[in-house]
């Protein structure tokens, strides 16, 4: 058996599986195979891991191919048969749980959370099951806090227990529910938990019955039991520090979120099905394409676990995801009946990247240059636009956030940030929908302060800040210990080197960068000090990506 087994490897221990490549008069039969092989080509070592993609027109599959290894203790490739989790592409699996069990009836996509947690603090406005869907509840994200409790992902065996104690311990919201957008986790772990509630069955057996089963998707589940064996699953891989291949796998538990365990081919049947609605039918594909609607009335991409949208002109449904060192995309153009699935077991892999180099094959001329046009551009003195530039502080969050010239241009952030090209001498815009209006030119005084318009947020004020040279007094007034109840931490800051230093419990110290006056930059966290009205530093906030403003008492 040993042999036999071998000998189908050995010829394909180049890295490389491949179905054959279809006829000529067969969907998608244009397209060569080298073509295809070379977008994948920095995968396709023997030595190291990679990607598996698969294609379908009309809903029938006309490719699928793998590259590089899925194991290399034991020289096992890639497949397209082989199991990967293609991280956040899950969450429209949730959402179609979570859907269905509304269209039985069972539940109210406007129904209160509380409802169903009771565990949930009452935050004097209801958050609704859709806004767990649409990420516009507010929560914040119960990874990020455990992160900053020191036990980020991948670090722990995180379960849907510890997920709910988080969410349930957090006396605040980022913002009011429906306010505005922020991508988190927690409402798609409390999604899963939900229909375990009202169903009495595990979110895997909910999901078999409903979805997996109906659609032929024989080969996925949840890994809601990190333990479990699971046949042909690849094992994700990222590089250390040394340049050689480490194991990086999500040992936890938590899944609704991501935690899919799946093929490239069992997530087109998925993604055939938001078409043609074989199960759920027509309002389940109308729920699930249902875009979300701020309080404001903007309607953001995000949908049931999908962003809609276009890429390059033409009508696009997406998601990408990554957990651990796993990395997928699934992606659909309706208009063209074509669908691209890519997952990977190499972090470094950029899934969406690949399956949208894939998709540029098969569709080919339907695809425009860009995916918008660019705003109109304005003949602006690029002496103007540099008045402009500084640092900025997002009245929402606090966080810091800086403005660079480029000639006629403004850049948030240093090289490579997003540009946004001047529409007069006050508008500025980006193609991808960012805009910031300041409150009148720049001129010989301060500088004005702005509104942000984005694809998830109306009015955002930005307000400039001066830089901040602490002193030797300033920096000893910071020092001391700061505790949170929300993370379960405190926080040393030290004075050291003519700097602050933030020190866990460990006494691993992380520099704190001074940005404005009582705030300090640490990587994309802003640590802001707070004081009473006798000017002490009575407590601090943080705020990242996706917590805002989480309160630090300070004990000493």
């Amino acid at each position: 058996m040993k042999t036999r087994l071998w000998t189908l490897i050995l010829p394909l221990s180049a890295g490389l599986a491949c179905a054959e490549a279809p006829p000529e008069d067969s969907p998608g039969g244009a397209v060569e195979l080298a073509a295809l092989d070379a977008v994948f080509a920095d995968y396709s070592a023997a030595d190291g891991p990679g990607c598996a993609f698969a294609v379908s027109r009309d809903g029938q599959q006309v490719m699928a191919r793998a590259y590089g290894m899925a194991n290399l203790e034991w020289d096992l490739p890639n497949t397209p048969e082989t199991v990967f989790e293609p991280g956040s592409v899950s969450k429209q699996f949730t959402a179609a749980a979570t859907i269905l069990l509304a269209l039985d009836g069972r539940i109210d996509l406007d129904d209160d959370i509380r409802e169903y947690f009771s565990e949930m603090p009452d935050y004097g406005e209801p958050i609704t099951v859709r806004m767990l869907i649409h990420h516009t509840s507010g929560l914040r994200d119960w990874g990020s806090v455990a992160g900053i409790h020191g036990w980020a992902r991948t670090t722990r065996i995180h379960t849907h227990k510890h997920a709910l104690d988080i969410a349930s311990r957090q006396r605040a919201l980022n913002y009011e529910p429906g306010r505005y957008y922020s991508y988190t986790n927690t409402g798609y772990n409390l999604q899963a938990m939900l229909v375990e509630r009202v169903t009495g069955q595990t979110f895997d057996e909910f999901s078999q019955e409903r979805i997996f089963e109906p659609l032929g998707m024989t080969k996925t589940q949840w890994r809601d039991d990190f333990t479990e064996i699971v046949e042909e699953r690849s094992i994700g891989y990222r590089r250390g520090d040394d340049g050689e291949w480490h194991m990086l796998m999500p040992f936890e538990n938590v899944h609704g979120n991501g935690g899919l365990l799946t093929t490239v081919g069992d997530l087109l049947r998925f993604t055939r099905n938001l078409d043609t609605g074989e199960v759920g039918g027509p309002e389940f594909i109308r729920l699930m394409h249902e875009q979300g609607m701020l309080d404001s009335g903007r309607q953001i991409s995000y949908a049931g676990g999908l962003f809609v949208g276009e890429y390059k002109g033409v009508r696009e449904v997406q998601h990408s995801g990554g957990t651990a060192a796993y990395r997928g995309f699934l992606t659909r153009f309706p208009d063209h009946g074509l669908a691209v699935s890519v997952m990977c077991n190499v972090g470094e892999a950029n899934p969406g990247g690949l399956a949208r180099a894939v998709a540029e094959l098969y569709l080919g001329d339907a695809l425009g240059e860009e995916a918008s046009e660019e705003p109109a551009g304005a003949d602006v003195d690029p002496a103007r636009v540099a008045a402009f530039a500084g640092g900025f502080r997002d009245t929402r969050t606090g966080q810091f956030m800086e403005l660079t010239a480029d000639g006629a241009s403004l850049r948030v952030g240093g090289p490579g940030g997003m540009s946004l090209a001047a529409v007069s001498e006050t508008e500025f815009a980006s193609p991808a929908g960012v805009s910031i209006v300041f409150d009148g030119p720049a001129g010989s005084g301060a500088r004005p302060g702005a509104t942000m318009d984005t694809p998830v947020a109306d009015g955002v004020r930005i307000e400039p800040v001066d830089g901040f040279e602490p002193t030797a007094a300033d920096l000893a007034a910071y020092a001391g210990a700061y505790h949170s109840d929300e993370a379960e931490v405190t926080y040393w800051v030290e004075v050291e080197d003519g700097g602050l230093v933030l020190k866990d419990r460990y006494g691993d110290g992380q520099s704190l960068a001074p940005v404005y006056r009582d705030a300090f930059r640490q990587g994309g966290s802003t640590f802001i000090f707070r004081r009473d009205d006798t000017g002490r530093i009575a407590e601090a906030s943080l705020s990242q990506g996706r917590v805002w403003d989480l309160r630090f008492e300070r004990i000493q």
